[in-house]
């Protein structure tokens, strides 16, 4: 059996979602909430792990011009590393000042990052985001997410 990078790759994905599910079922439980937290990690391992598994059995025929779109423009590549920049900011401040304005702030810096110019719909779009999304974890599923420094 030919190893082909569709192969490979799957194959890197299924040690990933064995690791993150390992993960996910370590995750403390907690008594006397509706959801617990480790609900979604584990549905999103399982979900990796067999999307990866029809990924490896998947046909695959290596063409010269699939090589050829495998090759990323450099523009790219510095747009790729300033997301996953922007990423690894929100991560270390997210404790700090809270889900909605990092969220809020994330969202905003990486659509204007990605090239969406206008600044009304942007901020509508990141603070209704945030806000609902803040609401339905805290209030509709008891799931506590960072408040930070608003009072809320």
């Amino acid at each position: 059996m030919k190893l082909t990078v569709n192969k490979s790759i799957s194959i890197v994905l299924m040690l990933v979602s064995v690791l993150y599910l390992i993960m996910a079922f370590l995750l403390p439980e907690y008594p006397f909430v509706p959801v617990d937290a480790d609900l979604i990690p584990k549905i999103l391992g399982f979900c990796l792990l067999i999307l990866s598994v029809c990924f490896f059995f998947s046909k695959d025929i290596d063409t010269e011009d699939q090589k050829a779109k495998r090759v990323i423009p450099r523009k790219e590549v510095l747009m790729l590393l300033a997301v996953m920049g922007l990423v690894l900011i929100y991560i270390t401040f997210l404790e700090v000042a809270g889900f909605v304005l990092m969220t809020t702030a994330f969202i905003i810096a990486c659509s204007r990052l990605l090239g969406y110019k206008k600044w009304v719909p942007n901020i509508i779009t990141a603070v209704v985001f945030s806000g609902s999304a803040y609401s339905l974890f805290n209030y509709a599923l008891s799931i506590r997410l960072p408040a930070g420094i608003l009072p809320f």
